[in-house]
């Protein structure tokens, strides 16, 4: 294919750090065995991360953020792949050491892509992106570890956010009695919408004490908040329930005590999105087409914006403004 220009976000830390739409051509692409022309992306945490000079997301300069993408292949060396296939790609080192979705045009290893699975559009399949695979992953493993939806109540914190707002709309599909922790009273309207059947404040989950053990409130929990909020909250998980953890936007210390798993036999389950393996992710993204879904993707889109916008955009989820997603359109589709 010609060297074809196009637009893209670019961060760049010279004298200055600046984050702006650039003109790029092909040959300014990574190496990888599928092009992709993008048709959406989302905001990310690790996005928004990688547009400050010190987030620690980006180590090379000048760099194409965005780690998130769906688009239709223009051109792929891997027969997996065919021109006019339309895929996802997320994770893996995409907007991390490997440019990403804030392009028009992405080049990717053919082994960090997945079909678009029948049911989902490509625009669905970004108001998902990670936060809502990371959601889907959270309680999948809930269920691999007995959890189900008549052991009890299950507690989604950080539930504006995207991992949060997926967690509560897809336990509300699969059946379970939802409580979501946000300390915004003026979402709650929002996390009723999704399925949540209690809102619970913030304190009600820590109030600044950690007790090594504490009143049993929950069967399991899908928690994105980390820190010392997750370390009360697992004093509060009942026997044999679980806590997925996949976030540690109150922090990476966990200052709690082994007497939840030993005395309970709660179960702390990490979720790493990034390095899935394709057997799971593959299963992943067909249950967010199938019994996963949420009845109407397009709640979760608090606003959907055009590159020259995301220079503006990046920092509301720095700022803790965001409501479920933040869509990146980049061609029509």
């Amino acid at each position: 294919m010609k060297a074809e220009h196009f637009s893209a976000l670019v961060v760049n830390k010279d004298d200055t750090f600046t984050v702006k739409v650039s003109t790029l051509t092909l040959e300014d692409l990574p190496k990888g065995e599928v092009l992709i022309k993008v048709s959406y992306s989302g905001i990310n945490y690790k996005d928004s991360l990688a547009s400050i000079p010190d987030g620690k997301i980006v180590t090379s300069y000048p760099f194409v953020p965005g780690i998130d993408l769906a688009g239709t292949v223009v051109s792929s060396e891997d027969p997996r792949f065919k021109m006019g296939d339309e895929v996802i790609a997320t994770s893996y080192e995409i907007g991390v050491s490997h440019f990403g979705g804030f392009s028009e045009y992405a080049r990717i290893p053919a082994q960090w892509i997945v079909p678009l699975p029948k049911g989902l559009s490509l625009k669905e399949a970004m108001v998902i992106g990670t936060a809502g695979f990371t959601a889907a992953l959270s309680v999948q493993k809930l269920e691999e570890n007995g959890i189900h939806p008549e052991k009890g109540k299950i507690l989604v914190t950080g539930a504006t956010g995207g991992v949060g707002s997926f967690a509560v709309s897809i336990l509300s599909t699969l059946g379970y009695q939802v409580e979501a922790s946000t300390g915004k009273e003026s979402e709650h309207e929002y996390l009723q919408s999704l399925g949540a059947t209690t809102i619970v404040n913030r304190e009600e989950v820590y109030d600044g004490k950690i007790r090594a053990l504490g009143k049993q409130k929950w069967a399991a929990a899908v928690d994105s908040v980390g820190g010392e909020p997750l370390a009360s909250l697992l004093s509060q998980i009942q026997y044999g329930g679980a806590v997925a953890s996949s976030g540690l936007t109150a922090g990476t210390q966990l200052p709690t005590s082994v007497f939840p798993f030993i005395l309970r036999g709660v179960n702390l389950l990490g979720v790493d999105s990034v390095y899935c393996p394709m057997d799971i992710r593959l299963n992943i993204w067909h249950r967010l087409a199938t019994d996963f879904k949420p009845a109407n993707l397009n709640d979760f889109i608090q606003q959907e914006v055009t590159l020259q916008q995301l220079p503006d955009v990046l920092p509301i989820l720095l700022k803790g403004q965001a409501r479920g997603r933040i869509l990146v359109a980049l061609s029509e589709v």
